[in-house]
């Protein structure tokens, strides 16, 4: 046994520095691995202080996962720290192109806030099960009148409950260099609460991870967070145009600062 676990840690340091394929998934493994245990470690904390369900219990979820991005060498960079000094509800929204958004997530995550994450996430183990414990929003993609009903119900809890909520609303991971044309939930749900926005554009991860060619490096993230688009007044005649300025807006935002030219593409249509 000690033998075997000599060979390991002479090979794997071995594997490290001449495999990227191998890097790419032992840091892929790691990370997936080391999530479940911080969540095995954080759902008996979150019962202690809160005894259950409760949206305060995503400080102990920032504060367990915030030191996650050490291990796999990633640094964020944040600007615009002054525009989540609103106070009350509002809606942040962000692009989305992998799990490791979380970690950018987490190192920005204001008070009483809780993202909308798809339903599939409720049955991963330990981690759906902290999820639902830090008061995540569960959606199902697939059926537009049951997503439709969730948002209606969360506008509801903004107000009543004086919670941000953070949405994805490209709706889907991606890794294309871009960003995808935006669903308009976010933006009915800002609006039913006459609740600010507030954009968030993480930089592409292209520089140090690429899914496809198997390659997971160190690197840098830059987090620009965008000054607060107001809904007050507006009403569901006004989503559309919403929606394509919040989306015209991050979008030359994640060019600039993702370091790629300007590129043509067509506002949300969905």
């Amino acid at each position: 046994m000690e033998a075997l676990w000599m060979l390991l840690l002479l090979v794997v340091p071995l594997l490290c520095l001449t495999s990227s394929t191998f890097v790419f998934y032992f840091k892929k493994v790691f990370y997936v691995a080391y999530m479940m245990l911080l969540a095995m470690i954080t759902i008996p904390l979150c019962v202690l202080k809160s005894g259950g369900r409760d949206i305060e219990n995503m400080r102990i979820i920032r504060f367990m996962v915030r030191h996650v991005k050490y291990f796999l060498g990633l640094r964020f960079e944040v600007s615009g720290w002054e525009h989540l000094q609103t106070e009350g509800p509002y809606v942040i929204i962000s692009n989305h192109q992998s799990s490791l958004d979380v970690l950018g997530m987490m190192e920005v995550l204001p008070d009483r806030c809780t993202p909308i994450a798809k339903k599939e996430l409720l049955w991963a183990g330990t981690v759906g099960l902290v999820c639902w414990l830090g008061g995540v929003v569960f959606i199902n993609r697939k059926k537009t009148s049951d997503a439709k009903s969730v948002m209606e119900d969360a506008a509801k809890t903004m107000l009543q409950d004086q919670i941000r909520l953070w949405v994805f609303p490209e709706g889907t991971r991606n890794q294309k260099g871009d960003i995808l044309p935006f669903k308009k939930g976010a933006f009915h749900l800002a609006i039913q609460a006459q609740a600010p926005i507030v954009p968030m554009v993480f930089s592409s991860y292209s520089n140090f991870y690429l899914r496809k060619e198997k390659e997971f490096k160190s690197g840098t993230i830059t987090l620009k967070i965008l000054p607060k688009i107001d809904t007050k007044g507006l009403t569901s005649d006004d989503v559309t145009s919403l929606c394509d300025e919040s989306y015209a807006l991050m979008r030359s935002t994640f060019l600039e600062i993702s370091g790629q030219p300007p590129q043509s593409n067509g506002p949300s249509t969905h």
